[in-house]
């Protein structure tokens, strides 16, 4: 059992009863002992229910799990996603150039990526035209999952580093398989003008194909039915170039993957290229040059200063030992929107296994059940349950030192009033974080003595705090590099595969067998369960 290999039953036993209350008064450099930074970076974890003793024997955990070898292996070409015998080598998307230790495999990254520049420049430059001449001037990202969330996180995250272009360019995200949102936006767009990109790492998404053969027919029905309809005005990103001909995408839009990355691990390759388009060549590789820097600090610092090692060790910490199922993630910058999406994709579709390595069920609980929402926002929505519910959650508070530069033309008009908003937003998310940890001991002493029951505050949850000296490019390529890497020291400790997602397919398979019923092709469905069958008789009218 865990508790064997850490020896840490009676350790387990006193933090549980441990406040935060207590931990801060017994050691008034507690702040200085629990963070780390790194370049932009600040992570404090003071806020964990945990000390010294614990953190040394969550190292020792890693140790036994050979977790500085696990990192070295993730850093190779070995194909340590073994179920589906392949490599997890999304590190090499974002290597330099000219990089030293793996020359030909940044060459094979860079020739994609300088051709995805090529087209970039060449939207940007008012050069690139639909099948009737005219400036592109709306691009359409149709993707779903890895396809679709990190270009749509990202893209919204770096919406003040939107580029200038010769012509008005605005770049648009269509995900749902019910054609909803592709419905609403087609209204607004025109054929002649409008660019499609098709995201797919198989190429054989239903919910991405399925909206791609939509669009087609919207271009024909308006432009008419010739081939240079698909040419002018698609672009295909996919492993599988053979697919994209056939479909008609010709060979100079086609942009290619590799299948050691996966689909949440995609958006530094061409899957990233609705990002390019909106903060341009030099922006991207920000983004790529971010991420490369946490890299190198993951494979480099030691444990104890390591942001990524001590963010998977307290995740593991929090849930196996502690019995928290449950974690929020609270941005507190608008722009960040839909980054506890993008995580919920990255975590639980990588760590929500039950079966390790060696085909034998897991020991422990693996990933906790990722949530969250803009702070802001949050606090009017469900931070009621944090603060006074019966849920034990820990949290990641996260938020920019600076914004509103006045130097940055965009704010100057308006520079002082949004920076008191933002100071606003500052001091919010410091102090949520504090009424979580310390409850009723964060209020005054003369408010607490006449508060009744219902106005009190337990306290004692569990959170991070993660400062970015702003949010830009390079350091939110820094952020979502950590992330992926604290998932996969996670994954490690766990003794899981974090690259495969075999319980996404057999949904997908299901929903195949049931189509042809609801398409009227297939008469007989009496072998289906007795909910299924009423549900069908009622969608085709029968009941």
């Amino acid at each position: 059992m865990i508790t064997s290999i850490l020896e840490m039953d009676q350790s387990q036993q006193s933090v549980q009863q441990l406040r935060l209350t207590d931990l801060f008064r017994q050691d008034p450099q507690r702040f200085e002992k629990f963070s780390a930074h790194f370049d932009q970076l600040s992570f404090d974890y003071s806020k964990h229910r945990i000390d010294q003793t614990a953190c040394e024997a969550l190292f020792k955990f890693a140790d036994s799990k050979q977790l500085r070898a696990w990192i070295q292996r993730l850093f190779t070409e070995e194909p340590i996603n073994y179920t589906e015998g392949r490599a997890a080598m999304h590190w090499a998307l974002r290597l330099p150039k000219q990089d030293q230790d793996y020359p030909e495999l940044a060459q094979t990254v860079h020739q994609q990526l300088d051709r995805m520049f090529q087209l970039v420049e060449k939207v940007h430059a008012g050069q690139c035209r639909g099948s009737t001449g005219e400036v592109i001037q709306d691009v359409v990202n149709i993707g779903v999952g890895g396809s679709d969330l990190g270009p749509l996180m990202v893209s919204h995250a770096l919406s003040d580093y939107k580029v200038t272009t010769a012509k008005p360019l605005k770049v648009h995200f269509v995900s749902t398989m019910d054609g909803s949102q592709l419905s609403e936006l087609l209204h607004q767009l025109r054929p002649e003008t409008t660019l499609f990109i098709i995201s797919s790492k198989s190429f054989g998404t239903i919910d991405t194909l399925s909206n791609a053969q939509t669009v087609r027919q919207w271009l024909e029905k308006a432009l008419g039915h010739h081939k240079s309809i698909v040419q002018h005005h698609f672009i295909g990103v996919s492993t599988k170039p053979e697919k994209m001909t056939e479909w008609g995408i010709a060979p100079d839009n086609q942009f290619l993957l590799w299948d050691w990355v996966g689909g949440r691990y995609s958006l530094w390759s061409c899957i990233g290229l609705p990002i390019a388009l909106q903060v341009g060549v030099e922006g991207f590789k920000q983004l790529l040059a971010g991420a490369y820097a946490i890299d190198q600090h993951f494979q480099k610092t030691p444990f104890e200063h390591n942001i990524p090692v001590l963010m998977g060790l307290l995740g593991v910490w929090n849930t196996n030992f502690l019995d928290i199922q449950t974690h929020a993630v609270l941005p507190y910058d608008g722009r960040l929107k839909y980054f506890a999406s993008y995580l919920q994709q990255l975590e639980m579709e990588s760590n929500g296994k039950s079966i390790q390595r060696n085909n034998q069920k897991v020991e422990l609980k693996t990933c906790p059940i990722v949530w969250g929402e803009v702070g802001p926002n949050a606090q009017h929505a469900f931070y009621q349950l944090l603060h006074q519910g019966t849920h034990a959650v820990s949290c990641d508070f996260i938020a920019p030192v600076e914004r509103y530069n006045a130097n940055q033309f965009t704010y100057a008009e308006n520079a002082e009033a949004l920076i008191e908003q933002h100071h606003l937003a500052l001091s919010n998310c410091l102090a949520q974080s504090r009424l979580l940890a310390f409850g009723n001991q964060a209020l005054n002493a003369d408010e607490l003595e006449s508060l009744p029951e219902y106005k009190q505050y337990e306290g004692n949850q569990p959170s991070s705090t993660l400062l970015l000296q702003e949010l830009s490019p390079y350091s939110l390529g820094m952020l979502i590099a950590l992330y992926e890497h604290k998932v996969f020291v996670q994954s490690v400790m766990w003794n899981i595969n974090p690259f495969d997602q075999w319980g996404v397919e057999k949904g997908k398979e299901i929903a195949n067998q049931l189509l042809p019923i609801l398409s009227g092709k297939e008469k007989d469905f009496s072998q289906l369960d007795a909910s299924t069958q009423g549900l069908i008789k009622i969608l085709l009218g029968k009941e």
